[in-house]
């Protein structure tokens, strides 16, 4: 049987939940297109966006990423192109990319190519990139993680694992 609540006091006002923490978590070209082409809703490009959409985290990336995984969809799988625009739209908070002389302070922390998007990650105080081509982040900087989405995931299974139910009065 359902216990049932005293009545609110006139006047009441709920508080205001406090801010949940969630992780900031930059995701690559490469992981977007892996999650608007992969075969199976359990890969783990997907489940990472998929994290996002259900707000566990706070994904973002940059519009060179866009840019880079429509131009490898238009060009090897263009019937993906309506899954990734609905992916973008649910799950991720599209950057500006940084500026030139942005980069210059980060200058070899990564693959030229690829610096952009780690100035962008940094600039948005996110704590993970999510990437298959972890190479292209080294030496990287000590203030982002730089993750496969597999390893995100078991990552983000294991801090689930953890939880612990709330005590009963």
């Amino acid at each position: 049987m359902a216990k049932l609540r005293p009545p609110k006091p006139r006047g009441y006002r709920p508080q205001p939940p406090e801010r949940v923490y969630r992780p900031r978590v930059f995701i690559d070209a490469d992981v977007l297109f892996a999650g608007a082409v992969g075969p199976s809703e359990q890969g783990a490009s997907l489940v990472t966006l998929r994290l996002a959409e259900i707000t566990l985290i706070d994904a973002m990336t940059s519009q060179q990423a866009i840019v880079e995984a429509e131009r490898n969809l238009r060009d090897k799988l263009p019937m993906a192109l309506p899954a990734f625009r609905l992916i973008v739209s649910r799950c991720l908070q599209v950057v500006p990319d940084p500026a030139p002389a942005d980069l210059v302070e980060s200058a070899g922390l990564a693959d030229p190519k690829d610096l952009p998007l780690l100035v962008a990650a940094l600039r948005e105080q996110c704590t993970f990139l999510v990437t298959f081509n972890q190479r292209h982040f080294e030496p990287g900087h000590p203030d982002i993680t730089v993750l496969r989405p597999g390893d995100f995931v078991l990552r983000v299974r294991d801090q689930l694992a953890r939880l612990q139910p709330a005590e009963q009065p």
